[in-house]
Formats: C-alpha cells, sequence, structure tokens
C-alpha cells in the first residue's frame, strides 16, 4: 500500500509541474485560437482551451509511406494529433521525438496521424521516418486536403480531434509536447491539473468560421460606430484578398497576419466607410405645391 501511495503521489506531483509548463507555454508561445491570461501571478490554475462547439474534421483516405490506408475513419474512437509537417522543416524535426513518445505511452487511446507538406524528396523522408522511428501513419497530404484544413500556412501546423472526430484545437508553430498531453489527458478523462475553458470558432480553427469574427488581427475598428462596423465585416467577409491566398479578406487576416495586401486592403475598406458618413447628407428639394 505504501508503494502505491507513493506512486499516486508522485503521479500527482508530475501533474502539478506538467501544469504550470503547460500554463508556462501557454503564456509564451501564441495560440492562434485562444484568449490567454496575461499574468501567470493572476492566475491560481493554468487553463486550456477547446472550441464550445466543435465541427468534424475531413477525413481522408491516403496511402502511407509503408503501403497501408490512413485515415480518420480508421482512428475513430481514439483522440488523434494531427501533424502537418514536412522533413526540411526545423521545429517540424524538433517535436517529432515527443510525438513518437506520446503515441507509445497513449497508444491505445490516442492516434498521431502525421501529414507531409511540400516535401517532395521521398527518399530523404523515408529515411527521416527510419532515423526518428516515427511510430505512427504518415501519409502525403494533397493540396485538396490542406485547404479544407486551412491552407497550412505553417509547418508543423496540429489539429487535435476528439474521440468523436470533431477539431476541438489547433496548434500553429512548435508547442511545449506538455500542452499536447494536457490535451490528450483532459479528452480522455484522465488527471491533468488545469482548467478547461470553450471558444467559440471564429476562424481560428476553420476559415469558413471567419464570418463570425468581430475582430481580426491588425484591422482597427475602434473607431467605426456599431453600424459602420457590421459593414466593414461584411465587406472584410464578401471581398476577397489579391495576394494570391484565394481567401476573402477576414480569411486572410486570420490565416495570414503579416499579409501586407489584407492589411492594406482592410484598411482601404474602413477609410471609405468612415468618409462615407463624412459627407453631409444631400438636401431634398421641395416639391411644388
Amino acid at each position: 500500500m505504501k508503494l502505491t501511495s507513493r506512486r499516486e503521489s508522485a503521479a500527482k506531483s508530475d501533474w502539478r509541474a506538467l501544469a504550470f509548463s503547460a500554463l508556462f507555454a501557454l503564456l509564451n508561445v501564441s495560440c492562434g485560437a485562444s484568449a490567454q491570461p496575461k499574468h501567470a501571478a493572476q492566475q491560481e490554475q493554468a487553463t486550456i482551451y477547446f472550441v464550445r462547439n466543435p465541427e468534424p474534421a475531413p477525413d481522408f483516405q491516403l496511402t502511407g509511406l509503408d503501403g497501408k490506408p490512413v485515415s480518420l475513419a480508421d482512428a475513430r474512437g481514439k483522440i488523434v494529433l494531427l501533424n502537418f509537417w514536412a522533413s526540411w522543416c526545423g521545429p517540424c524535426r524538433a517535436e517529432v521525438p515527443d510525438l513518437v513518445d506520446l503515441q507509445t505511452r497513449y497508444k491505445d487511446r490516442l492516434q498521431v496521424i502525421g501529414l507531409i507538406v511540400d516535401d517532395d524528396d521521398m527518399d530523404a523522408i523515408h529515411q527521416f521516418v527510419k532515423e526518428f522511428g516515427i511510430n505512427y501513419p504518415v501519409g502525403v497530404a494533397p493540396s485538396e486536403l490542406r485547404v479544407q484544413y486551412g491552407g497550412i500556412p505553417a509547418l508543423p501546423t496540429s489539429f487535435i480531434l476528439d474521440a468523436q472526430g470533431r477539431v476541438v484545437q489547433k496548434h500553429v508553430g512548435l508547442r511545449d509536447p506538455a500542452l499536447y498531453e494536457i490535451e490528450i489527458r483532459a479528452l480522455l478523462g484522465l488527471p491533468t491539473g488545469v482548467k478547461v475553458e470553450t471558444f467559440e470558432d471564429t476562424g481560428q480553427i476553420f476559415l469558413k468560421n471567419a464570418d463570425r469574427a468581430s475582430q481580426l488581427p491588425g484591422v482597427d475598428l475602434s473607431k467605426l460606430t456599431s453600424e459602420q462596423k457590421k459593414i466593414a465585416l461584411h465587406r472584410f467577409n464578401a471581398e476577397s484578398c489579391d495576394c494570391g491566398c484565394k481567401f476573402t479578406l477576414a480569411q486572410c487576416r486570420i490565416n495570414d497576419s503579416a499579409c501586407p495586401v489584407s492589411k492594406a486592403l482592410t484598411a482601404k475598406i474602413i477609410g471609405e466607410i468612415t468618409a462615407a458618413s463624412a459627407l453631409p447628407a444631400k438636401s431634398v428639394p421641395a416639391q411644388a405645391p
């Protein structure tokens, strides 16, 4: 009994440390799909964020590097970590050992799937998979699948799916593996020591939901009236960006906040709206008696 108690105590201590590690990651690495606390001192408990009403992940039928089929349907009932990556991508290479470790330790309840993007050197890919001992399915993501998942503007990009195959979170860039593990454990109903909150997807997960957004990255709507803001947001979602992304202006701002084209076009629209409101009202000629 003493041994068991010690193990349980150690496990709790490990997860307390892991929770603080995740909090550090949340505070210091931007996560596009969630609002983060400003100061650790103001937060008694680390917090993770999941989509309030998650949507089904687009399914696919691919052939893996090992010749076996790769699909989300085969992973139904498990938590899925869908990782878009490339062998030439430094951050992608850095996180692979952590993904291998997660797959090993949660193999019965987790399925990591690697989807290769913009990487045509198949010999290098096969060598990479062998060298790093990748123990999860790896396939090449066709362009149409990448579009379904928002275009994948940066690597690595990972999607977390619940056991029903719904996307509950999206992470762009290298993340602390502790954050992935805490999210996985939370979805599995295992102890985490963190608080779980939800948010509405306004384009952070799926760009098609950008029309729900009331604010956009790099777009200052503070000087507009509520009616002007509605007009501006409508135009942002109705007009396309000219940068070649094939997205609406709203989608482009969410997908690539550094895009100078969408930034200039949204600023131009705001200028047009404010200028129009400053024009004097046209007088109506009096009717002849």
